[in-house]
């Protein structure tokens, strides 16, 4: 990307996140000491309760402040903060401390503050647009961190149980000592287009699970062995029977749902190529420019919401802000 490109909401952040302090206990013990240090409490939840779908979900629910269109994180103090795994965040420029806590399950840590009228419980997928580049940065990690270790609580190589290291950030197996570290799922996004001028045109696809004017970019994860560029082939021709030449990177973007990073990329149509995939896509359409303004201006068509890189890829294409989202 360029500095004048804009940021996909959910890569943006300012604060450091201070990896050579995980094990650092001296200072990690000093820092949750520490009154300024400011604790991001995240709701917890019993996967036997709500199935890992729902833990998921509430988990990345926050405390906010919504003003004027924007929202802002409520944090607490470290006195303040309820029982549940702690994650350590990083640290700003002026020394401060950030934490997230990961409430044990059966507590409802919004409660008191929600019925005072000091905030609401709200997921990322709500507020992310809204946060400032702070609160969106640590919000993402937080949510991040805390849906790994919830679904790694056991070995996957012997099924022992798991504990928690490196503030948050290493498992350890009780049994055999392995470390297991957090982990992401490469999943490669583009925007396919052809022509030039005011003849070119961009392809978007539609998911047989969407209402019918639901349209976006195709989108599809890496394969072991696997090259970035190779996926966007792959999938561009598997999903939509075209095949596609000079993958172009753009820029990438975290996507804690549960642990996606989505890599943005446009890439070239130069013909048809076999299609291996009939059931992710239930229609493909090529859109001008105009075609695509006048679509989404009368609300026949439907883009990602500003969340998603999704959004960020068609805009860039079509050179300015489009009407109308999910």
């Amino acid at each position: 990307m360029t500095p004048n490109e804009p940021m996909p909401l959910l890569s943006r952040s300012t604060v450091d996140m201070a990896g050579h302090r995980r094990t650092d206990r001296e200072w990690l013990e000093k820092a949750w000491a520490d009154p300024r240090t400011r604790v991001l409490v995240l709701e917890g939840g019993d996967p036997t309760a709500y199935g890992w779908r729902g833990l998921l979900a509430r988990q990345s629910r926050a405390l906010v402040v919504e003003e004027g269109g924007a929202a802002r994180l409520v944090f607490a103090s470290p006195a303040e903060a309820p029982p549940g795994e702690r994650y350590l965040l990083g640290a700003d420029d002026d020394g401060r401390a950030y934490f997230a806590v990961r409430a044990d399950a059966g507590r409802e840590p919004f409660r008191d503050a929600e019925q005072a009228g000091r905030g609401r419980a709200a997921s990322l997928r709500e507020v992310g647009p809204l946060l400032g580049d702070r609160d969106s940065g640590l919000l993402v990690h937080a949510v991040a961190v805390a849906n790994w270790n919830a679904s790694h609580a056991f070995c996957p190589g012997c099924g022992s149980p798991t504990r928690m290291e490196s503030a948050g950030h290493v498992r350890i197996c009780e049994r055999e000592g392995t470390e297991q570290f957090p982990r992401m799922d490469p999943a490669v996004i583009m925007l396919v287009h052809h022509g030039s001028g005011a003849d070119e045109q961009c392809l978007l696809g539609h998911n047989p699970a969407w209402p019918k004017n639901r349209y976006s970019v195709l989108a599809g994860f890496v394969e072991p062995g696997e090259s970035l560029e190779g996926a966007v082939v792959r999938e561009v021709a598997e999903e939509a029977g075209v095949a596609v030449a000079d993958p172009r990177y753009l820029s990438s973007q975290p996507w804690p749902f549960p642990r996606s990073l989505m890599l943005g990329f446009t890439a070239r149509a130069v013909g048809e190529a076999e299609r291996t995939d009939t059931e992710e896509l239930a229609d493909l359409r090529w859109f001008t420019r105009e075609e695509l303004r006048a679509a989404t201006g009368s609300g026949e068509v439907l883009l990602p919401g500003r969340l998603s890189i999704a959004r960020l890829l068609i805009e860039h294409w079509y050179g300015g802000d489009l009407p109308g989202d999910w």
